[in-house]
């Protein structure tokens, strides 16, 4: 067969409000969140083009929700309108985020887009030549799909590389919604040579199975639990079928959190120096995107006093901003919070046999024993998950290095109500 080359794209989000960002934000920093996911997608056009690909693979969640803005509908028909002008086919699915029974304007899409329906269908990705490659593929008629979906796909022979395209939960992942939830083993199943996922919204290669099973995550983090490199897949298939994946990364406003301890500060100037320079460090270390961070202070020592005064934290913040935000590439400090303690031998403390020796021994046991931190990993997952409040904290459920910093945060709370004492 000849080459074949393609993007593999997932989750764009367009339109994703960032609404609690921007309306305490300034005027460049308002302005490029505002526009930071049709940023990426125009990355990803330009991509597509630079490299010559055949197609762009889109695997759900173009827009941000069902009724999807009449903005974001025209900035990802013109995306496409390019691709066309360039002859690269776009094959797109529609995911929970953006069923097909959402709101759409009456826009023409270009004709060398195809956009797959209720059903699975098979669409050859060259059709001059139709047994170099082929894309399955299946939209969500409505958000909440429970139904095993990749169950539906099976691959015909003489379709050339054959590509599967959905939006889908594989495994159970549980940061995720349960949305056509299916296995590896159903995937396998299908005879598939790749599967192009969406909904996962970090970006995995599953080992083994002898396909490609792969999503490329989302192309622009939006909150401070997508951290890191965020983009797509540039993937190459050769003369005998064998694929290789290239990560590109799209994003334009990369999140980080930054942790820094107050053991050993003398001053409140000492901790202004940190803070300044681990801010240089985060822009520094993102590929010349803008940053949006989180400062977490933990720790102990005299200034505990300092960071407890009303308004010290919000003005340690905004000293930051004022800074680092003016930047043409810049860094702002969406929020700083101090998981702090006094003067405190944290050592001394634990064998000490008291109260707080207790307590602490319980964080100890909640922070390092994996069956402790699964099941309050599961607790919060019900808390997060809960009817009134997951409008709220969607897609921030707390697990792993979160997790940790809670149960960090309650100790430290735990200690200074206590007064240190041990």
């Amino acid at each position: 067969m000849r080459p074949l080359r393609f993007v593999h794209a997932a989750d764009l989000h367009l339109d994703s409000p960032f609404k609690a960002l921007i309306g305490r934000s300034d005027g460049q920093v308002a302005a490029t969140l505002a526009n930071a996911t049709f940023a990426a997608y125009e990355n990803i056009i330009d991509l597509c083009i630079a490299e010559r690909v055949d197609a762009l693979l889109i695997a759900g969640d173009i827009y941000d929700g069902a009724d999807r803005s009449l903005r974001a509908q025209l900035r990802f028909g013109q995306g496409l309108q390019r691709l066309t002008e360039h002859g690269i086919r776009s094959f797109i699915c529609h995911g929970n985020h953006d069923p097909l029974d959402g709101w759409e304007a009456r826009i023409a899409f270009p004709p060398g887009c195809i956009r797959f329906g209720s059903e699975v269908q098979a669409v050859p990705i060259d059709p001059q030549n139709p047994e170099r490659g082929t894309v399955y593929g299946m939209s969500y008629p409505a958000r909440d799909e429970r139904r095993n979906l990749a169950s539906r796909f099976q691959r015909v022979p003489g379709d050339g590389f054959a590509i599967g395209l959905l939006h889908a939960n594989v495994d159970g992942n549980p940061e995720h919604e349960l949305y056509a939830p299916c296995t590896l083993d159903d995937l396998s199943a299908t005879g598939m040579d790749y599967w192009a996922l969406g909904h996962v919204h970090t970006r995995k290669v599953f080992p083994g199975r002898g396909q490609k099973v792969v999503y490329p995550g989302n192309p622009q983090g939006r909150h401070a639990y997508e951290p890191g490199a965020r983009g797509v897949y540039l993937v190459d298939v050769n003369e005998r079928g064998e694929a290789s994946l290239d990560f590109r990364a799209m994003d334009v406003v990369r999140w980080q959190t930054l942790r820094l301890t107050i053991d050993g500060l003398e001053d409140d100037q000492a901790l202004i120096n940190l803070l300044h320079a681990r801010c240089e460090k985060a822009l520094a270390c993102s590929e010349g995107r803008h940053v949006v961070c989180r400062i977490e202070l933990a720790g102990s020592g005299e200034l505990h006093r300092s960071l407890q005064r009303p308004g010290h934290l919000a003005d340690l913040r905004d000293s930051l901003n004022q800074c680092w935000s003016r930047r043409s590439t810049f860094l702002w400090c969406e929020r700083l919070t101090a998981a702090t303690g006094p003067a405190f031998d944290r050592t001394a403390a634990l064998s000490a046999g008291d109260f707080v020796a207790e307590m602490l021994a319980i964080a100890e046991t909640a922070t390092c024993d994996p069956v402790v931190a699964a099941v309050i990993e599961d607790q919060l997952r019900e808390l997060y998950n809960h009817h009134a409040l997951r409008r709220y904290l969607r897609d921030a459920t707390p697990c792993g290095s979160a997790r940790r910093e809670l149960i960090a945060a309650a100790e430290s709370l735990c200690i200074d109500a206590l007064g240190g004492q041990s």
